[in-house]
Formats: structure tokens, sequence, C-alpha cells
């Protein structure tokens, strides 16, 4: 297999003018306005990657029989451009291209080699790079491959497209940082054992949204995910991992075991934790003790992670009897201290003592 292969870059006819530019960044919310170019890589059995071009951000033309239509063979990863004093920079892009590989080994697809994959970003970066924000903001990421041929039969697809987009983006939550208020969901589950919720796929969130939804109408910005066997453990959020500051110095997060997705931002956060002084402890947490640390006060602070959102601390828990807040209801000490401490890695106004910041332009 081919783990390098020359990206050829291919002329926009017509690239974004810089004032109509200018302005689709002054407010471009999260995922709604995109750059001007893409890069794409093509797979088939006979070739392996092949055919790496650089080129105008359009429409895919694909039969309506291809692959991902029928059995939603696709994955993704999200990942950020920051631009900081030393230029722009990316952030553990290494742990983004590994992931990407465990999530095609879990949905049959070929691995995007790591050089192949960071070549791709890098790309894209550069060649946009005027589209990554001046301010808070950043380039949001999206590599994907999805299963491209054409055919009825449930196997393994043996034609794929990767593909990288980008997206200017500002805050993900809907008027800025802020507390947010979830919701614990009774009648879904995100993932079961054996099942993929290890990887990065869009049949995940998609089984999430309906609980999304119920958790919107319940006046919260994000829905909290039990354990499909007993319905009792603490998972995730729908696009978040979920931490738990306790009183007597400790940080609990719900173990990895395959029905959890493997956060580059919780990672990370898990790792300035322990450096911090915290007790870190990756053991299940039920739902009733979480309901329970937070009455009696043993439950200082919470907050969900991941690449959009960073950090959110998490204010009111909201279920099917009723509520509690936590601490507050807004933003606790730890939770403050850590996220300061991850985006000034990213922004480069803090050390980089791990080597996570990747310059690239």
């Amino acid at each position: 297999m081919t783990t390098t292969l020359p990206i050829r870059s291919i002329p926009h006819a017509s690239p974004t003018p810089p004032d109509k530019r200018q302005a689709l960044m002054q407010n471009p919310g999260f995922g709604k306005v995109f750059s001007d170019h893409m890069v794409t890589v093509k797979w088939n059995a006979e070739n392996g990657w092949h055919d790496a071009e650089l080129r105008a951000r359009a429409p895919f033309a694909i039969d309506p029989a291809a692959s991902v239509l029928h059995y939603a063979q696709e994955i993704f990863e999200g990942m950020k451009a920051y631009r900081t004093a030393q230029g722009i920079a990316l952030f553990r892009p290494e742990e983004n291209a590994r992931r990407m590989a465990q999530s095609a080994e879990r949905m049959a697809m070929p691995a995007v080699p790591e050089e192949l994959f960071l070549d791709a970003v890098r790309t894209l970066v550069r060649k946009d790079a005027d589209w990554v924000p001046h301010d808070d903001g950043s380039l949001y990421l999206r590599p994907f491959m999805f299963a491209s041929e054409s055919f009825l039969g449930v196997r393994p697809a043996s034609e794929y497209i990767f593909c990288v987009i980008a997206s200017p983006v500002g805050a993900y939550f809907k008027g800025g940082y802020k507390a947010v208020s979830v919701w614990v969901s009774s009648d879904y589950t995100r993932a079961a054992p054996g099942g993929t919720g290890a990887a990065k796929c869009g049949g995940n969130y998609a089984a999430s949204l309906i609980a999304q939804a119920e958790a919107t109408r319940n006046g919260c910005d994000q829905v909290v995910f039990l354990d499909a066997a007993e319905h009792r453990w603490v998972e995730e959020l729908g696009g978040m991992n979920v931490c738990f500051v306790m009183d007597d110095g400790s940080l609990v997060t719900p173990p990895l075991g395959g029905t959890i997705l493997p956060g580059i931002t919780r990672g990370s956060i898990l790792t300035l934790a322990r450096e911090a002084g915290l007790r870190v402890e990756e053991r299940p947490y039920s739902f009733e003790q979480w309901r329970k640390d937070a009455e009696s006060g043993k439950l200082r602070e919470a907050f969900a992670c991941g690449t959009a959102a960073v950090i959110a601390g998490i204010g009111t828990v909201r279920f099917a009897d009723g509520s509690f807040a936590i601490g507050n209801s807004g933003d606790g000490e730890v939770t403050a201290r850590l996220r300061a401490q991850l985006l000034g890695i990213q922004r480069g106004t803090a050390a980089d003592t791990h080597g996570w910041v990747r310059p690239v332009a």
C-alpha cells in the first residue's frame, strides 16, 4: 500500500473574493460556511490509494447505488487549525489520523495511511490559510471517507473516496461559551458492547438525533446517554465525552471500552489534570450516584469535552422525573483552569510541554 502520494493541485476557476470571504467570516456560526478547496483521494482494491487532488470544493457525483447510501460505510474526523503568533498550527493531528484508521478497521474500510492523512490536511490548510480566523475562532477540519462503489450486495465496498473539507467556525453553542444544560435519556442508548461506539462513524450520530431532539424539547443543550445493558452507567454526551470533579481532588470519567469514543480532547485533559495534581479515575459512574453526589456537594463540577466545544461546564441536569444543579450551575474553578490551559496550548499562548502543536504555515 502506498503511504505517500503527490497531491495534484487543480486551479480554482473562481475562488471567493477577499471582501466576500471577510463578510462570511464575520459570524460564521458552526459548520455553515466553507472554504474554497477540498482534498480528495480515491481507493480501490486494484490500485490502492491514488488520484490525490487539491481542487475546488464541489458536490460529488455518485451513483444512486453507491454503497454509502445503502449500508452506511462512512467515517469521519473533527479537528481544528488555529492562528497563533507563530503561524497556523494543528493540535495533535497524528491522533486524528490514528483514530480514523481504527474507525476504518471497525467499519471494514481501508485505513488512510497516517502520512497521507496528514499531507491532505496540511495541504488544505496551507491553501485555504486565509480562511483561518484571526480572532477566537478556528478553522474546523473535516476529514471523512465513504464507500463509493455501486452495488446492492451486503459486503464491504471495493471503492472509497477520502476527502478533507474546511469550515471557519466560532463558538459551538449558540450564543457563545456558557455552562450547558443536559438531558439524561431514559429511552435511547448510543452504543452497545460489540457495536460501533468507539468508531467515529455517521451512524452513531444518526442514532443520537432523536434523543438530542428530546433534549432540545426539554430545554437542554445536549443529551447524556447511559449504557445499553443496565441503563444505569453514564457513558457520554451526544457529541462529547464527560468528566466529573469531586471534592476530594479527583476527576472521574467513564472508562473506554468499546462503547465510548476515545476523544483526543478527553485524553489531553486527563494528562493536564494529572499534571495539575488531580487524581484521575477512569471508572464506571452511575446516573444515580451523579445525582446523589451533586445534591450532597461531593460533586463540585462536571464538564463536557470535545474538539468542537473544547470544554463546556455542565450546570443543570434534567431527566424524566426532575432535575438537579451542579455546584453554582455555572463554570467551576477546575473546569475554567483546564479550559484556559488547553486553549492556551492550542493557540500558542501557553507552553506546549508535550509537543502537541504542529506548525502548518
